[in-house]
């Protein structure tokens, strides 16, 4: 079969139909805004979802999570266990850490609940990953001392301290340990005084508001488990390999009971519920396309009916029923093409520069509230205030996140040319119903 003369009447046939009738261009804007509104809405979304999912990553959860049942461990063997498996081949970092719930009290009488971590004094070297993270408004990452602690900036809030200021954390442990630095109360409360030494952002509200930082060795303390190790691997979606790896390495070390837990596994819910949403906002957006589809159905439809003549005269010459159907189809993938195309650039330049896009948009905005404050000031009125989408006394974020996956703008395009070649090979079928003996003589 030779395509070149399909394509070439394809084409003339768009081109003749847009003069008579907006339907092809109706049909090129359809998928483009499809197109265009799905990669800006996805990447937005990808933005919002891996900032969380990289915070949970790297600063809470880890890839793996080992916690090790021989308690307590001495210094020495932690150090063992940690070189070990730092040798293992893809994994970038092995953290020791501790980890309670505790009670925080401010001098001047703030009060709150705190998720507290133990890590060791030069946990920012052991994980670069978890040190991109951590954004220190005042102070730095200072646990040398184990009377010192770093306090999320939301919590430093609550609580009403700084830096340098003192706070007294609480915590009932089933097991208590004995030194000169703490104190049992007659309820059975653990506590200790320490000192603030950095206020950090992470970029996730509830480690902002919930979260502190303390010495691994004043957190052994408060908690009655052994410590737990969070290990860092180059491809997190290689986590259950590694976990064979590591379980094999520990092994060799005679530890046999760890209990090692993926990242999949600790926030299971958490990622499913995401990737829930993103589904199905993929989908409702992605109605857009049918409507579009339909409309290229009507048209090509009406088209088939208005080549009649021509349809039999191709017939008659030659053109088996196969080629003369795809001189129709042709026309959908012109659309779906020209349409996927004139979407998917505005739509990368939109998607990769999101905070311009919406500081232009703020600005238009604010240019309108403006011109209405004005005539409202002749009215002895008071008019609009200003206009932001994400305002920073509502939401928990500086700038809009964006996150392009290369794999889903291929889908989306995919989507937009594949709803154009569908809706005109339905069309296309009426084809075969066209006598072309009947044709010839009537027309």
């Amino acid at each position: 079969m030779n395509f070149r003369w399909i394509w070439f009447i394809a084409a003339r046939y768009i081109f003749r139909r847009q003069k008579r009738s907006p339907s092809p261009v109706l049909s090129v804007l359809g998928i483009s805004t499809g197109v265009f509104a799905l990669i800006v809405i996805i990447a937005v979304m990808n933005g919002f979802q891996l900032s969380f999912i990289e915070s949970i990553l790297e600063i809470s959860s880890y890839h793996l999570r080992i916690a090790v049942n021989d308690s307590p461990l001495t210094e020495e063997r932690m150090f063992e266990i940690q070189k070990n498996l730092l040798n293992i081949h893809g994994l970038e970092a092995a953290v020791p850490f501790h980890e309670f719930q505790g009670i925080m009290r401010g001098r001047r009488g703030g009060q709150h609940a705190a998720f507290v971590r133990g890590l060791p004094a030069d946990a920012l070297t052991l994980d670069t990953a978890m040190a991109g993270r951590l954004d220190f408004e005042n102070g730095s990452f200072d646990i040398n001392d184990k009377h010192n602690i770093l306090l999320g900036a939301e919590l430093a809030r609550r609580l009403g301290v700084k830096i340098n200021d003192e706070i007294s954390l609480f915590s009932i442990p089933s097991i208590f340990s004995s030194s000169a630095d703490e104190s049992i109360s007659d309820d059975h409360a653990f506590s200790q005084v320490f000192t603030v030494t950095g206020i950090f952002r992470t970029g996730y509200y509830e480690y902002d508001t919930g979260w502190a930082l303390v010495n691994i060795e004043s957190a052994g303390l408060f908690s009655d488990s052994g410590p737990v190790f969070g290990i860092k691997i180059k491809n997190r979606f290689q986590d259950h390999r590694m976990a064979e790896t590591v379980r094999l390495v520990l092994c060799t070390l005679g530890i046999e009971s760890a209990q090692i837990s993926t990242w999949r596994d600790y926030n299971r819910s958490f990622f499913g519920a995401l990737r829930t949403e993103k589904l199905f906002m993929f989908i409702l957006v992605g109605l857009i396309f049918i409507v579009v589809g339909l409309n290229i159905y009507q048209a090509q439809r009406r088209a088939v009916l208005e080549h009649r003549e021509d349809i039999g005269l191709l017939r008659a010459i030659g053109g088996g029923e196969w080629a003369v159907r795809l001189i129709f189809v042709c026309d959908g993938a012109i659309i779906g093409i020209a349409g996927a195309a004139a979407g998917l650039v505005p739509g990368i330049l939109v998607a990769t520069h999101i905070p311009l896009f919406f500081t232009a948009m703020e600005n238009i905005v604010n240019f309108i509230i403006n011109i209405v404050n004005v005539i409202a000031m002749f009215f002895n009125s008071a008019g609009p205030g200003t206009f932001s989408f994400f305002s920073p006394a509502i939401f928990y974020v500086k700038e809009i996140p964006s996150r392009i996956i290369p794999g889903e703008v291929v889908l989306i395009v995919m989507f937009g040319l594949f709803s154009a070649l569908a809706a005109a090979w339905f069309a296309a079928r009426r084809v075969s119903r066209i006598l072309v003996a009947e044709v010839l003589r009537n027309e």
